[in-house]
Order: C-alpha cells, then structure tokens, then sequence
C-alpha cells in the first residue's frame, strides 16, 4: 500500500494530467476546429471550393500529424520556451500538446463535416443562406454528434501524449511513471499510474460518449 507522500504526489500528477489534457483539447479545438470547417468548405465538393486553401491546409496537417509525439515535443523547445518561459512542466507540455492535437482535430472535424447529407446543404443554398448560415446552422448543427463524439477520441488521444511527455520531464502521471517506475525500479508506482491512467480514459470517453447520446436522442425526437 502506498505511503500518504505517494498517494499525494499520485493525487498531483493526476490533477497535472487532466490539467495539461483538457487546457490542450480546448486550445486544440480553438485552432483545430476552424481549420477543420475550412477544410470541409474548401474541398471540391465543399459550399466553397478553393483548391489552393485546401492542398496548403491539407499538406500542413500532414506534416504535423507525420512526426511521432516525442519528436515534436523536442522539435518546440524554443517555441515552448518563448511562450512559457521553460521547457519542462505541465504548462509547457501543453504548447506542443496543442500543436500535435489542432491537426488531428481539424481531420476529425472535416470528416464530421462531410457526413452532413448534402440535401440538407443544397436546401440551404436554394433557400438564399449565405456560407456563414450554413456553416453555423447547417453544417455545425447537423454534425454536432459526430463532433462530440470527436472531442471524445481526442481527449484520450490528447491523455495518452501527454502521458508520453514525461519521458522528457513533461510532468504529470507520465513523469512520475517514469522517474519512479522506470528509472527507480518500483513496479508498483508505474502499475498504479498505468490503472489511473486507464480509469482517466475510461470516464472521459465514458463522459463523452453519454453527452453524444442524449444529444443524438434529443434531435431525433
């Protein structure tokens, strides 16, 4: 049984985990889900295509997307530095935790986006709604499950790199399984940060999944 010093230093790196995963879905979503809406209406068969929007987004999102977690937690060092003022901790994991996430969510929301039956957009349209009113009330309300249900996958997503970054002093539950279960040898702290971590995304995807239910129930009524 753990001693009431690792139970709190536990208690702190969980607290740190949610920290770093829900400040980072958030901004994630702030620079993500307008990427993903113009990729949706950029694309050929988008409200507004615009090739060369769409292949400069596109190929940017792949880039990113391209280079593993820890790589890219290196590569923003000085980005991170600039913007926190360290390089190590939750708050700076947060910078490329964020710059990881907005990619993978603008791909997510762009997908939502795609599966709004284009009847519904075409209705719109022959009705005089102008791109921002179908945007907003057409494209975002009908998607609006599916896009819950993508805030659902990213948080865990978000969770697991965030775990990851403390191989390099990312703080957390990840750090703490590192410095203790790995470098220290106490295979109970890393089996104990690996159930909380589990349990995490367990409730959040849990969470999530019982919003995009009521919500879907809601408008098929």
């Amino acid at each position: 049984m753990p001693d009431s010093a690792t139970l709190i230093m536990l208690l702190e790196g969980t607290c740190a985990t949610l920290y770093m995963t829900l400040v980072s879905t958030l901004f994630g979503y702030v620079l993500g889900l307008p990427m993903g809406i113009v990729l949706a209406v950029t694309d050929r068969e988008g409200i507004k295509p615009n090739k060369f929007v769409y292949k400069l987004l596109d190929f940017f999102s792949n880039i990113i997307r391209s280079i593993p977690f820890l790589i890219l937690l290196i590569l923003v060092i000085p980005l991170t530095k600039a913007i926190v003022g360290k390089s190590y901790g939750s708050s700076a994991t947060v910078v490329p935790l964020v710059i990881a996430a907005a990619p993978f969510i603008a791909r997510m929301v762009e997908a939502s986006l795609k599966e709004v039956d284009k009847g519904v957009v075409e209705a719109a349209q022959s009705m005089g709604a102008g791109m921002f009113t179908i945007i907003y009330k057409v494209l975002l309300a009908e998607a609006r499950t599916s896009l819950l249900v993508g805030v659902t996958i990213a948080v865990g997503t978000i969770l697991g790199y965030s775990a990851m970054a403390g191989a390099v002093g990312g703080g957390g539950l990840g750090d703490i399984a590192v410095r203790y279960g790995y470098h220290r040898y106490q295979s109970d702290i890393m089996i104990i940060t690996i159930v909380i971590l589990v349990v995490l995304v367990q409730i959040l995807q849990g969470i999530g999944m019982l919003l995009s239910k009521r919500l879907d129930r809601r408008v098929n009524k």
